[in-house]
């Protein structure tokens, strides 16, 4: 066990140093106890999964999977460890800026977000409204959110489809069917 842990902290050491860049000045450290974390968190993950293990490949090569991908999910949190998610009027008003369209279509996308602003306000549950803003407007991972709310991903996927089921049902009733919405360039 030793070993496979010095080599899933090898591992994980040489990818947070390539990430360091991406990490928003984390160094040292903070780099070495991400790592740390990441390498025993793997460590965990391949004592659970050792019994799917088939030896098609050498075992540490199978075992650097697990590492990477806990790597990748610490950097991830780290970025967003911090950040404060919100979504002003001012984001919503900048929203039709990112699709390209007609006037005729931009001034029917302002009514449909003033339509679905309203909805998000009105129709969710605070929990609702801030996984919805985290991950459709803000991009924040799923697994961070998690974290946050102190849940578990599964749980975000199903306040995320409640959510989406609301809005959907809110737009339909204002007049904005959604396939229509989603078909149109």
């Amino acid at each position: 066990m030793r070993d496979l842990h010095a080599l899933l902290l090898r591992a994980a050491r040489r990818e947070m140093h390539r990430r360091r860049a991406w990490l928003g000045g984390a160094s040292g450290p903070e780099l070495d106890d991400l790592a740390h974390q990441a390498a025993a968190d793997a460590l965990l993950a391949i004592i659970d999964s050792l019994d799917t293990y088939r030896g098609l490949s050498r075992f540490t090569t199978w075992a650097y999977r697990f590492v990477m991908n806990h790597v990748s999910v610490k950097t991830r949190q780290h970025l967003w460890s911090g950040r404060r998610v919100t979504f002003e009027d001012a984001d919503w008003d900048r929203l039709p800026d990112r699709l390209v369209a007609s006037p005729y279509r931009r001034t029917e996308q302002r009514a449909q977000l003033d339509a679905l602003r309203s909805a998000v306000e009105e129709k969710l549950t605070p929990r609702q409204r801030d996984v919805f803003v985290s991950v459709a407007l803000n991009e924040v991972p799923i697994d961070v959110i998690a974290l946050r709310l102190d849940s578990n991903r599964n749980a975000i996927y199903k306040t995320l489809f409640d959510a989406r089921t609301k809005l959907r049902a809110s737009l339909l009733e204002a007049g904005y069917p959604i396939e229509e919405t989603i078909q149109k360039p």
